[in-house]
Formats: structure tokens, sequence, C-alpha cells
């Protein structure tokens, strides 16, 4: 027989592609998920392959120093009955001088780039032919693979989606921002693989680092190392909270991953300025969605940092309400995370599923800036000594705050307060934009026997001491309203829930706040003011806040952080409740005109009016989305906006995909910035 010649072979990049829902990557390779059988086509010239005279085998390759032992090489040959733990290629269907065969990977192969060779025997002679290049990634649809997840709803919100909403704001104020994560836009995965080839786990041992591939685990934790820069390890983002963004953009200014990545890439992996949770954390979910692994950006309200990790955040007060002296424990408003669903089999049964990554630089974990993955299910139960990093994360839902009030004689007095640590634990519903709440998922009922089993398990005695139903009640409520621009009211409410007439003094003190907890300059004061109050009746203690006192204080976070005092004159107790207002900004407006159709011109018109008593100036829309615009639209304004005077503009979108897609706008101005709005566009499919 005539030796068997390779003439040309197709890798069937679009019929893969749909299969193993990658198609909408908008690289020029074939994409394919691990443990689900992909088809290539050889075509042989002069003559067709024969059974029992041709022997064909592959052999696959990833990373720069392939072995068998490390599980980065594989040679195998064509059979009849694949093995499922191993690769395989199988003959499908011969056609003259073309032959089909479909290949395989096992669910737990090494995910990354791969290099494919044919080899073509007759008779002891024989030729090798390289067949081209494939990204093989995790499988979240293969029962077998560790990153499987049940529900296809869930999967196409947490592996497909390209677009979500981010939680922000206080735990009096939830609102959403949305967020491109773009994870299949051209070039993504390509910048994904990048990065974990120029991680230090690599560098240092390229062989081991491949061969740690195939475990979602190792991934989750290189990746949140890998999006913040402070181990100097040419990271993605770097962090910045002070309110000085003027030699980057500021963390307020994104709207997607997209344009992060490509400006790491474009500038040689050089971080990119500026990230706080929120942007660390989407970045980290486009890379994990983008390799395979189902993932969500998670928003947790009054997040405590925790530096000496006794669980305990000891907050020092005048009896104006102002701060005395700075702690390194800091309360954020919300700080933000990621979940990726993952089988734990480096661990006892029991803690698969939801695992917490935060990439947001705050404490060193085996010597590195990274955090997790830790299971949800670990901090729940207070599992201190589980890998990874769970006492920091129990610590940011379950820590005490106590407030100590520093008399005018130095006497320091704890104040009553409950604890309002871990509230509110937020991410995106499935399928719908719509909050879903998960605190269940991290804790137990406030006060209840598990929860205090698990604080036992945990070395954590609750210090904060709970208010009593009887006594005084003090807390804080804001007219509506609290709008950039103008002026607004907030109220020391305060209950007797006594049988008797009450005698107190009540002190209000308002101060401009950083999302991370610090504090800045004073916006609003009362003087102590004595107020008697009538058996179970309610007396209001009003402040205004002025908008000529907060405007040039009020950090792009828009937070005003007030703190209210009672002095009980029977009992001498002193009683602090504190609240941060949310300023909100003007909403953006989103008209789309026309019918929206794949692969038709469409115009959006997006406005905004200025609230504020004085001109905007430098105003600049950035538009995105996913399947509707290619990158980023920028349009910069020529004319200041007057006072109450509207912005508005009209621009074309050629939308690529079809489906339901969003539309994002961010604003910035001198004196308004990280204003966002979205608008949900559903775009018919052209018409064949």
């Amino acid at each position: 027989f005539a030796e068997l010649v390779l003439e040309t072979w197709d890798l069937h990049r679009e019929r893969n592609g749909r299969e193993h829902r990658t198609a909408d990557m908008g690289c020029k390779q074939l994409v394919v998920r691990r443990g689900q059988p992909f088809t290539v086509t050889l075509r042989f010239s002069g003559r067709g392959y024969q059974e029992g005279v041709d022997k064909l085998s592959f052999n696959v390759e990833t990373g720069p120093c392939p072995s068998e032992t490390s599980g980065t090489s594989f040679h195998f040959a064509m059979t009849d009955c694949p093995e499922e733990s191993c690769w395989s290629a199988v003959s499908q269907q011969e056609d003259g001088e073309s032959l089909s065969v479909s290949l395989c990977s096992p669910p737990d192969a090494r995910i990354g780039r791969y290099r494919m060779t044919l080899e073509a025997s007759t008779d002891y002679q024989g030729s090798s032919y390289q067949i081209g290049d494939f990204v093989l990634l995790f499988n979240p649809w293969h029962p077998e693979d560790t990153v499987f997840l049940r529900d296809e709803n869930e999967r196409r919100e947490y592996v497909l989606s390209q677009h979500g909403l981010i939680y922000q704001g206080t735990c009096d104020y939830i609102f959403s921002i949305p967020w491109n994560f773009g994870q299949f836009e051209d070039d993504i995965l390509a910048i994904c693989l990048n990065m974990l080839d120029i991680n230090p786990k690599h560098l240092r041992d390229q062989n081991r680092d491949c061969s740690r591939r195939n475990d979602p685990v190792y991934i989750g934790r290189v990746v949140s190392a890998m999006v913040n820069c402070n181990d100097e390890d040419r990271g993605v983002l770097f962090g910045r909270w002070d309110n000085r963004y003027d030699d980057g953009m500021s963390p307020m200014a994104w709207i997607g991953s997209v344009d992060i990545l490509r400006r790491w890439n474009k500038f040689g992996c050089q971080p990119v300025k500026y990230g706080q949770c929120w942007v660390f954390a989407a970045v980290a979910c486009t890379v994990m969605r983008c390799l395979g692994i189902p993932s969500r950006v998670v928003t947790n309200y009054n997040s405590a940092h925790d530096t000496n990790a006794n669980l305990t955040i000891d907050r020092y007060i005048n009896e104006k309400g102002e701060q005395e002296r700075q702690s390194w424990d800091k309360i954020w408003n919300f700080h933000c995370w990621v979940e990726s669903w993952m089988a734990r089999p480096d661990l006892a049964a029991g803690y698969d599923g939801w695992q917490v990554l935060d990439p947001t630089p705050q404490e060193k974990s085996e010597g590195v800036y990274c955090c997790g993955p830790a299971p949800v299910k670990a901090i729940k139960e207070g599992d201190m000594l589980l890998k990874y990093d769970i006492p920091f994360i129990f610590a940011e839902v379950n820590a005490d705050v106590v407030y100590w009030v520093v008399q005018g004689d130095g006497m320091q007095k704890q104040s009553i307060r409950s604890s309002d640590v871990g509230k509110y634990i937020s991410t995106k519903s499935v399928g719908r934009d719509s909050r879903e709440d998960i605190t269940h998922n991290y804790k137990y009922p406030e006060g209840s026997e598990e929860e205090r089993a698990v604080f036992e398990k945990a070395e954590h005695q609750k210090k904060s001491i709970g208010e009593e139903d009887e006594g005084l009640h003090l807390r804080i409520k804001v007219s509506e309203g609290a709008n950039k621009g103008s002026d607004f009211d907030v109220f020391a409410v305060v209950n007797n829930n006594t049988d008797e007439e009450r005698v107190c003094r009540v002190t209000l003190c308002a101060r401009a706040a950083s999302h991370n907890g610090t504090l800045g300059p004073q916006c609003g004061l009362t003087d102590p003011l004595d107020i008697d109050i009538e058996p179970r009746a309610e007396k209001r203690v009003p402040m205004r806040i002025l908008y000529e006192e907060y405007r040039d204080k009020l950090t792009q976070d828009n937070l005003i952080k007030v703190v209210a005092l009672l002095n009980d004159h029977q009992t001498g107790d002193i009683i602090v409740s504190v609240r941060d207002i949310y300023v909100e900004n003007p909403p953006i407006k989103i008209r789309i005109l026309g019918e929206p159709m794949q692969n038709r011109k469409l115009v959006a018109e997006i406005s905004l009016v200025n609230p504020l008593s004085v001109p905007l100036n430098g105003c600049v829309f950035v538009v995105e989305g996913t399947g509707l615009t290619e990158g980023q639209l920028v349009k910069e304004l020529e004319e200041p906006v007057e006072p109450q005077a509207e912005a508005k503009f009209r621009m074309d979108l050629m939308p690529r995909l079809s489906g339901l897609q969003k539309l994002m706008v961010d604003f910035e101005s001198d004196q308004l910035t990280g204003v966002k709005g979205y608008r949900n566009v559903i775009i018919a499919p052209q018409p064949v």
C-alpha cells in the first residue's frame, strides 16, 4: 500500500464552538470544553484511510515543557471504544478520501492552549503532521468536571452571560451598577491565558504550574493574586482609595472588564490605574467565566476589615460624635468579592459548591496578596482551619463593632449598640435584574442556637451589647431625596420604651466618608440638645445637611457618615447610632429608537439633567455593551451643561448578537462623576 498522505484538515471551529458553547468567543482558533467530544475531518490525497492497514494516532501537548508524567502530553491511537478517563480518538465516518474523527479529553484534563499532531503510518513508513492548535476550557456541563453545575439557567447566568449588575451603596440604600463582563469579546481569552502564563508560580516552575491547571482551586488562587498588582507580579489592577485618581481612571468610572484587560495587555502587563473592590471582583469574575468556571460578584454590606484578627473592631468617638483616633481596623460600607462554583476534593466532604475568592489586596495569604478559595459552607460553620483564608472572611461577615465614647475627662465608656456587620449579602438573580439575598449561605439567623455554636467553635464571644427592649432607642432617619445638588434633612429618632418620662441629651455629627471607612471633613454638626420624652413616645432631632457644606468635601464615593449620640441622664448610658448616607447622582435616561435587529442600525438617545446650581464642564459619556457596540463609544460634549439644563445626544449602534443585551452608560464631568445608567435591549435575530 502507498503511504497515507494528509492533504488538508478541518477543525470545524464554528460547529464545535456551537456545541461547546464557545462560538461567541471572538478568537480565530478552536475552543472546546473538557470531557466533551469534538470533531475534526482529515482529507488524504491519492487514497482514503483503510482500517486494518493504516494506523492513525494523535499527540496533544500543553505548556512549554510537556510530559506524560505531569499530565501535559498525551499520545493516543484511534480506537473503536473510547475510554472516559483519558484522551481518545474514534473514527466517525469515512467518505472517499476524507475521514471524520471524534476527539475527546478526560473531564479532568489540564486547561489551556494545546498543540495537536497527527501521526499516520502504513507498513513501517509514516509521517507526522501538525494539525493546529486549540484551547481547552473547564466544562460546567459535564457531570464529571469539578466545576459541574446542574442547573442550565445558572450555567447561562454564571458562565455564558457577558453582562450583569454589581450591588453598591449602603445597607440602608442598596443600588446596583451595570457591568460589562465581556468574557467572550475579541482577545479576552488570549489575555486570560496570558495571565496564567506570567503568574509567578508559572515563572518559578512551568512544568508544575501547567500540571496543576486541571484544578479550579489552583486556578482560582492564581487569578485572585493576578488581578491585583501588590506582589509586583505584573498584576492587572492598581488599587487606590484616597480620591486622588488624576493620573489614571477613577475606580468609579469603569463600566466593564474588557477595557481594563485590554489596557493591561496593550501596555505590556503594567497595572491599570485604578481599582477598588468591585473592579477587582468584576475583572476576576470575567477571567473565571472566560476559563469556564461558574462565577458571580457578591456584595457584603458593612464589611469588617479586621487586621489583628480578634473579631472585634473598636471605634473611639468623643461626646460630639467625632472620631477620636484612627483605627487600622475598618468597616467598609460595602465590599465585593467573587464566588466561584467548584468541588473541593482537597477537603473533607461537604465543602463543594460556592467558594469565596477575593482579589482585592487586603491581607497576605501564604505570602501573597490573594484570598480563597474559601468554601462558603466553612464560613457559615466557623471551620477556621480549612483552606483557604476562612478567618479573614469570617471576620468580614461576623466581627463585632464596639463604640467607645471618650469623655471630656478622658474616661472611656462602651456604648450600647448591637453589631451590624455582614448585612444583606447580595448578588444578581439568575436570569433577572433583581437582587438575590444570600446572607443565609454565610451565617445562621442572629441570636439562634446554631449561631452561638458556630461562634463557640470559632472562639468568638459577641462583645457588642444588644439594645434592650426596655429603655431608650436611637436610630437615624433620612428625609426623602438625599440628591446631589440639594440640601436634605437627617433625624435622630429617639423612642422611649418605658412607662415614665425620660430626659436625655442628643448630638448629631456628619462627615464626608470613603467607601473603605476612612472619614473626611465635617459637613454638619448640631449643638447638644436636651429633650424630655413622654412614656412610650417618640421624638425627632433634626439636622439639615447643606449642599454648600458638602459640595467640596464629598469624595467620588458620594458618602456622608452620620453619627448620633444619646446620653440617658437617668442611667448614665450612652447610645450610639451610625448611618451611611449615599448622596444620589441624577439618573441617565436611555431611549432606543427603531426596531432592534441583528446587523441592522439602531439609534440610542442618551440624556442627563444637571441637578446642580453650577455648570458641568468637561462632560463625557462612555457607552459600551457586548454585542451592541464594538468596544467603547466615547462622546465628549463641547459646551458646558448649565444648571438644570439637559445634556442629550444620539448614537448609532450595530447589534452583532441577538437576544437580551445591556447598553451601559457612564457619565463624567468636573462636578459629577461615576454616574451610571443602563437599558436592556432585546435584539431580534436576523431573518434568514
